[in-house]
């Protein structure tokens, strides 16, 4: 008996708002499927080369007030990056909350617009200890 891994499935409230914050992550829409009996909008976003390992956008067009207000219950989404300095950098820029810097040259939070937390972990050894990441203080959770 065999098992595949699919995909991580994440509802939220702003597809447009969410699918920007996905991209700046570097990932791409793969597929997408909408249903008009449903009333919902799947964006399956994945990083280039990686398109067997998406994230699964849920978009209830009717909204959902089901969505938690926090979900930290759902746990995080990781990836590994090339340049965890960089995609902090690059994040911030564009007004993402870095929720847990670099410090240590090797992991980092930040939260999606539906407060989903996401880990980023430097790709093979630690970078060296640089600031601002160094000395920046955690701010929420994540």
């Amino acid at each position: 008996m065999g098992i595949r891994y699919l995909h991580t499935m994440v509802r939220v409230k702003d597809l447009e708002k969410s699918m920007a914050f996905y991209r700046l992550l570097g990932l791409k829409e793969v597929r997408r499927h909408e249903s008009e009996q449903g009333r919902f909008t799947l964006v399956f976003m994945a990083p280039p080369g990686q398109e067997d390992c998406p994230v699964e956008l849920t978009y209830n067009w009717d909204g959902d007030n089901g969505l938690p207000s926090d979900s930290r219950h759902f746990g995080h989404l990781a990836y590994e990056v090339d340049d965890i300095y960089a995609l902090c950098a690059h994040l911030q820029k564009h007004g993402v909350l870095i929720n847990r810097p670099p410090r240590d040259g090797r992991m980092a939070f930040v939260r999606s617009p539906d407060n989903v937390s996401v880990e980023l972990l430097q790709r093979g050894a630690a970078k060296a200890s640089a600031e601002p990441w160094a000395s920046m203080a955690s701010v929420g959770s994540w």
